[in-house]
């Protein structure tokens, strides 16, 4: 039984990278797009950008702890 909750955390861990991964994707083609119809707002896309980035790591990261906790109980 302890087999499936390994099997289920490393899954789990993996979803969690595979859905922050096109997160950013997603958001990093979304600023070039609206850079590239607006070079003049590009500094601030490149902020904005960077605080979403980084929230969407947060909640990866969340994800993952989460994912090793269970694996340990």
């Amino acid at each position: 039984m302890e087999g499936i909750g390994l099997l289920a955390a490393g899954i789990g861990a993996g979803l969690a990278v595979i859905g922050a991964g096109l997160g950013i994707g997603r958001l990093a083609a979304s600023a070039l797009e609206a850079a590239g119809r607006q070079p003049e707002a590009a500094g601030s896309l490149q902020t904005m950008m960077i605080i979403a980035a980084a929230l969407i790591e947060g909640a990866a990261l969340f994800a993952l702890v989460i994912c090793f906790l269970l694996m340990s109980a």
